[in-house]
């Protein structure tokens, strides 16, 4: 049986974390199932997932780690990981790894190890240190922006190739030029920019933090301006979503899940050896198996058996009508609305698209041409 390139994503501490978040999503999953956490990934339970997925891989495999927080796990663990990778990979297929950190834990040991294994690092810093502290805590409830900030310096000292994840909250999005020009100020040159997610299942919008999809429209649009106006000099820092964009409009299959319009084959891996078809639905109803005692051939069958892609795919005849559809694809599957009378899904966010769009998408198409222009 072919099997493609595969993705996997491993929470080694579960939901364990060393700083407490307002809006952590994956802290809201743990507490709508029966478990909340799983505790620290076995030694066992990693060689499993490894051996069963770079067996089976075929042309590239990506391994990302996330939490919670991965590095509670310990460096020791990650070690593991590569011997593991090295010892099954009898194929001699490329293996990429990444990992995700709030960067509390972040040190020169753990710094030597990323550069010479060749990780890349997405490191969360919501901006400035005003609005990051606001809902980024340690567990006594102090700030954390300095810790972090200091770690991202630790990284450019070893050349680790490193993102900045931001979470744009509702104080976030009326802040765009502080903290476009706080990551220019800090050279943190790759960023991604990552919408508020509300808890699941609940009534959006209510929370102190919660992005209303006006805000989002107006960020993403300020957001565009400052980076156009720096692509204009050649300056311009990479920004993941506009790439994106661009990337579509020039043809080019979309990198980003949210950008496809259906959820595409993951393997989320609870630190119990449980899989999942996504972060944003580690719930009980969404188990697809575990890795210590099922194949990927049996993950399949649960993964249709719920029809996990089917659903994502029941977008709105508006939704796909909408003169930015082939760009915008309705967005995340976590970010749709169902709609009890059509049977299908609708983007929270759409209006904020809209607005993004209306003000954004000619200049997008100015610079697709001119890359197409340049061949």
């Amino acid at each position: 049986m072919y099997m493609p390139p595969i993705s996997v994503l491993i929470k080694p501490a579960s939901g364990l974390c060393n700083m407490s978040c307002d809006y952590c999503f994956y802290c809201d999953e743990t507490h709508k199932r029966s478990i909340q956490t799983y505790g620290m990934m076995t030694e066992e339970t990693l060689k499993n997932v490894i051996r069963k997925t770079i067996l089976r891989a075929e042309g590239s495999i990506s391994y990302a780690f996330q939490g919670g927080e991965p590095t509670l796990r310990g460096l020791a663990f990650f070690e593991k990981v590569i011997f593991y990778q090295n010892k099954y990979n009898k194929n001699q297929i490329p293996v990429s790894n990444a990992l995700q950190t709030n960067g509390y834990a972040i040190n020169e040991e753990w710094c030597r190890f990323f550069k010479e294994n060749h990780f890349l690092i997405g490191i969360s810093a919501d901006g400035t240190k005003k609005i990051h502290d606001r809902y980024r805590h340690g567990k006594e409830g102090g700030g954390t922006f300095d810790k972090i900030h200091a770690a991202t310096k630790i990284m450019d000292q070893y050349q680790v190739d490193y993102n900045i994840l931001t979470v744009v909250t509702r104080e976030a999005s009326s802040c765009v030029d502080e903290i476009y020009n706080h990551c220019k100020a800090n050279g943190w040159h790759y960023q991604q920019y990552i919408a508020c997610l509300d808890p699941l299942g609940e009534e959006r919008g209510k929370n102190k933090y919660a992005l209303h999809p006006e805000e989002y429209g107006a960020f993403l649009t300020r957001l565009f301006e400052l980076w156009y106006a720096d692509l204009q000099k050649g300056q311009q820092p990479y920004i993941r979503q506009f790439e994106n964009y661009i990337g579509i409009l020039c043809g080019y299959a979309p990198e980003a899940c949210d950008q496809r319009g259906f959820c595409g084959i993951q393997y989320v891996v609870e630190a119990d050896g449980s899989v999942y078809p996504c972060d944003f639905y580690m719930l009980d109803e969404y188990r697809l198996g575990n890795f210590n005692s099922h194949q990927l051939s049996d993950m399949e069958e649960k993964r249709k058996e719920i029809r996990f892609e089917e659903k994502s795919r029941q977008i709105s005849r508006e939704s796909m009508a909408c003169k930015y559809y082939s760009i915008c694809r309705c967005g995340c599957q976590r970010n749709r609305e169902y709609n009890e009378k059509t049977g299908c899904f609708e983007n929270y966010f759409c209006g904020g698209y809209q607005i993004f769009f209306d003000n954004c998408y000619e200049k997008m198409m100015e610079i697709a041409s001119h890359i197409k222009e340049k061949g």
